[in-house]
């Protein structure tokens, strides 16, 4: 889901320059392509080279892909990946579906698969460099856009969340690694509401039971009820939002709410941070020989702090 919302101003700028838009995405990044403006079209495929557990190589699969994509007569195919990810294998397919110009921000050598190679600069934003690409393709935000992340307008969620501000808590993770300790996240909540904030805590079917310990009967639960629109929703209308993992981190940036992201992005924070909005970053060093984001050094008390930093910062 991040990297499907990191790359919407890309999207955007690709929609200004031309007729017809279509994402090629793994099916845990379909829902967010769904809420990306000027998208007119999501293909759904699982690449068997992305993700914690890519599937097997079919050769049936790969070549229905191809298929597809060549029957549809593209005329450019930007890559967007990751800044740790080779752009190669994509280009590759693309290459054999016959799209005749594509570009790719890559260090890699490229030979003859990738006709734009762009190198993206010190220190920038995945969001950031998925446009410079697009720039080095031709393609430019329209005048008057911003370039942050945005989505289509979400639904009025008053119906869930209740009336009043609120600070929206989202433990958990897709990958474990990166879900915040429940005891205390619900800290977290304790310490807010006694401070005077309403808080909502949202969570997937998966995580009922972190959502309602977490809530401990004194934020409102929201587990497993929300999709991912409804969820731009409930992240739209809160104060802060304070997240672990970065997709709904980065759907509340896409809303333009202000983010407490606690525990760094598996990439550097200059590349992966919540993009676009105020945040405070959290307990962002690696535990040594572990891998693991260092969630535990970010303390209840330094996010209600964060999260007071943001509120004065918004008035």
């Amino acid at each position: 889901m991040s990297s499907v919302l990191l790359a919407g101003p890309a999207v955007r700028a690709v929609a200004a320059g031309a007729d017809h838009v279509t994402m090629v995405c793994g099916p845990r990044g379909a829902p967010a392509a769904a809420l990306l403006p000027h998208l007119d079209e999501v293909l759904v495929w699982e690449a068997p080279w992305e993700g914690t557990r890519p599937p097997p190589v079919d050769e049936a699969d790969v070549e229905g892909l191809v298929r597809r994509v060549r029957e549809a007569a593209y005329d450019v195919a930007l890559i967007i990946t990751p800044f740790e990810q080779s752009p190669l294998p994509a280009a590759l397919l693309l290459r054999m579906a016959h799209i005749p110009r594509i570009g790719a921000d890559t260090t890699d050598h490229a030979g003859s698969l990738i006709d734009v190679p762009h190198r993206r600069l010190p220190g920038r934003h995945d969001a950031e460099a998925a446009l410079d690409t697009a720039a080095a393709l031709g393609f430019s935000l329209r005048t008057g856009d911003d370039g942050r992340l945005r989505v289509l307008p979400p639904p009025d969620t008053t119906g869930l969340t209740g009336n009043g501000p609120y600070v929206v808590l989202h433990p958990g993770a897709a990958t474990p690694a990166r879900a915040w300790d429940a005891e205390r996240a619900a800290d977290v909540v304790a310490l807010l509401a006694d401070a005077g904030h309403r808080v909502v805590v949202t969570g997937g079917p998966a995580e009922t039971a972190l959502t309602r310990q977490v809530s401990g009967g004194t934020a409102v639960d929201l587990g497993d009820h929300t999709d991912l629109r409804t969820l731009a929703g409930v992240l739209r209308m809160a104060d802060v939002v304070i997240a672990g993992d970065t997709g709904p981190a980065h759907l509340a940036a896409a809303t333009g709410t202000p983010v407490v992201s606690v525990g760094s992005p598996a990439a550097p924070a200059e590349h992966r941070s919540p993009y676009g909005v105020p945040a405070v970053l959290l307990g962002a060093d690696v535990e040594a020989g572990t891998g693991r984001p260092g969630l535990d050094k970010a303390l209840p008390d330094d996010v209600v702090r964060a999260v007071r930093k943001l509120m004065k910062e918004r008035v």
